[in-house]
């Protein structure tokens, strides 16, 4: 079906025209052949509401596709694309797919394929169907030609049901509603009794069939062959009737069209597959033309839809006691309204006016949108309300899209319009996407590297998505409470009934894994390609800022109050308060004082630029950090600290 040879780093010099605001593509334009599918697409183009460029498929590039990745594409036949551009395509643009045929098929015919092959069509299972049928999906809107071709597509692929779906049929410019117009007033009293047959070498056209059938039914008859299209429709102006009668299934032959609108009669068998649809199977030409006449502005009054269509954005996030632990909550749901549509809060029983404090926010920001589930915090395992709390947090969001943060996090202004266009653009193959984050260590100087620098992020609403244990890491103990295994941290993206991981597409790749390792290792070269990586990812990419870690003291205090206790309940550690088990001092925490922990901050601040408190801190082990380019986000001009 695709032709691999095709330069996909693009060889020609086609640029993209800086007016140009929908591209079409195909393998050949009416400028090249005249064929039904070329006319139904020049017949698109020319009632086009916005400026349009062609690109043939033996010309598309990697290049040009992110020249126009802000352009909306049109895809039409496409059997020419190399099929190694189409990852890129999904994943990268907004585009729509005009399928005239059946592309997931070798052949691009079923029957023809039983013809060849002498087996039925499998083809949707093999690596063409699922190449079709992803490029498919990933789509904004599907424009099919009859309803059979439809059905036929969905039996074989059920997932494109979820993709908006028209059946558009053969579309006619105001030129050739003229021209048949004009034949048809002309003509309508020189009628003869000679028949139609389309002359074609193709076997699927059934000329042969075609011709079997005149003779057998003592037509006269003219085989229409190698003429141009005005001379085609002269000849159907004055014949009796016209026969049609491929082998195999034409989702809407324009010729036939034709026919009827010049008073031919017909003789068709099923593979004309729109032969018996409503707007057809009539003899009132008036509303043949209304149909077909219309089909236009419904093609791009459903186009300039996908182009204007702006996604709703549900940000959530949890509180418990957010203005003891000196969490910067309030800029972190101030960040949220900048961008989403509306902010889910949801609190877990908070006693240190963190809960009241919201509600008198809520009066006044309508968008805001505060619930409490108070939770036995002291019960032994409460750290699977972690995920639980979140989970909440994202049933109450009603948007397309949902946006969760920690109360120690912060979006910067300038990635707001970043979110919203990730969000209209967003990946047509998965459901969930990862996005940078800056993680601080004691300063906003200093930027962790020894942690990797994303986390899930943004996803679509669907009710399958919530928070929680993947189903490999879940256990049960004697009294049937759920615990975890070590490999979660119990907020994990999980679907709802069956607990399996949601799959999410990342910008973080194996290689700068193996870049990030080897700096955390001491390689000097590879910090710097580290560094220069994770600014280039910040400054493309929306990014979240983590205040976890900028105040050290704060954060080894509430380790000592809470999250000690937390991963013990979460992976049923039972773990006695001796120094063996402090990774921060070599004494009992009940022995640590506050002053102990001031001075250790200072010193993991200024020596050390991370570390994972799994083993004890080691100040010979010269943790590295990077630092970043960007600015602090406004919001934060205070020292995150002192924030609220």
């Amino acid at each position: 079906m695709f032709d691999s040879s095709n330069d996909m780093f693009g060889s020609q010099e086609l640029e993209i025209n800086d007016d140009t605001q929908v591209i079409f593509v195909a393998d050949y334009f009416v400028e090249d052949i005249s064929g039904g599918a070329e006319l139904t697409t020049e017949a698109l183009i020319k009632k086009a509401p916005l400026e349009v460029q062609k690109i043939k498929t033996d010309q598309l590039s990697l290049k040009l596709l992110e020249q126009g990745q802000d352009c909306y594409w049109i895809f039409c036949n496409y059997a020419g694309m190399s099929p190694d551009l189409i990852p890129t395509i999904v994943t990268n643009l907004r585009y729509s797919v005009v399928e005239y045929d059946y592309k997931f098929c070798t052949f691009r015919s079923i029957e023809r394929h039983k013809e060849e092959t002498g087996d039925d069509c499998s083809c949707h299972n093999d690596g063409i169907g699922k190449l079709v049928s992803a490029f498919m999906y990933g789509a904004k809107s599907l424009w099919f030609m009859s309803e059979k071709q439809l059905e036929i597509y969905e039996k074989r692929f059920p997932f494109l049901k979820e993709v908006p779906t028209t059946v558009l049929s053969s579309t006619f410019s105001d030129e050739a509603f003229a021209a048949i117009t004009a034949l048809r007033s002309k003509t309508k009293d020189q009628k003869t009794n000679q028949w139609i047959v389309l002359g074609s070498t193709s076997w699927i056209k059934g000329t042969q069939d075609a011709i079997d059938w005149c003779n057998d039914n003592n037509k006269d008859f003219e085989i229409l062959q190698g003429i141009d299209h005005a001379s085609c429709l002269e000849k159907l102006s004055t014949a009796e009737g016209l026969v049609f009668l491929p082998k195999g299934g034409d989702t809407c032959p324009r010729i036939v069209i034709e026919a009827k609108l010049l008073g031919c009669k017909l003789h068709l068998n099923e593979n004309v597959q729109h032969k018996n649809e409503e707007w057809f199977n009539t003899d009132d030409i008036l509303t043949i033309e209304s149909y077909l006449y219309a089909a236009r502005d419904v093609f791009w009054n459903g186009i300039l839809n996908d182009i204007t269509w702006t996604p709703t954005i549900s940000g959530y996030t949890t509180t418990k006691d957010c203005i003891k632990n000196q969490y910067p909550w309030k800029k972190c749901i101030e960040s949220m309204l900048g961008f989403c549509d509306e902010v889910i809060v949801m609190d877990g029983g908070s006693e240190d006016n963190t809960y009241d404090q919201l509600l008198d926010w809520s009066q006044t920001e309508s968008k805001l949108k505060v619930f409490q589930v108070k939770r036995d915090w002291t019960h032994s395992r409460f750290a699977v309300f972690d995920g639980a709390q979140k989970a909440l947090a994202r049933s109450k969001c009603t948007m397309d899209f949902c946006w969760q943060m920690d109360a120690d996090e912060v979006v910067h202004e300038e990635d707001y319009q970043k979110i919203k266009n990730l969000a209209k653009k967003f990946p047509g193959q998965v459901d969930l996407v990862s996005l940078p984050v800056i993680e601080y260590w004691g300063s906003k100087e200093k930027v962790r590297m020894d942690v990797t620098p994303w986390k899930w992020r943004i996803s679509r609403n669907m009710p399958n998505i919530t928070h929680g244990i993947p189903k490999e890491l879940r256990l049960k103990d004697d009294n049937e409470r759920l615990y975890a295994r070590l490999g979660t941290d119990g907020c994990d993206y999980v679907d709802f009934e069956t607990y399996e991981r949601i799959p999410h597409a990342s910008f973080y790749t194996g290689e700068v894994e193996e870049i990030r390792a080897a700096a955390i290792n001491g390689n000097e070269n590879s910090k710097n390609q580290y560094e220069e990586w994770f600014n280039r990812a910040i400054e493309m990419l929306p990014s979240v800022h983590h205040y976890s870690w900028i105040d050290i003291p704060r954060k080894i205090k509430t380790y000592k109050d809470y999250w000690s206790q937390h991963w013990q309940s979460l992976y049923d550690i039972k773990q006695e308060d001796t120094p063996e088990n402090n990774m921060f001092f070599n004494k009992t925490w009940a022995d640590v004082t506050d002053s102990d922990i001031d001075k250790l901050g200072v010193k993991l601040a200024k020596e050390m630029g991370g570390w994972i408190f799994h083993s004890k801190v080691d100040f010979k082990a010269k943790t590295p950090h990077i630092e970043v380019k960007r600015d602090q986000p406004a919001i934060m001009n205070e020292d995150a600290k002192n924030s609220d």
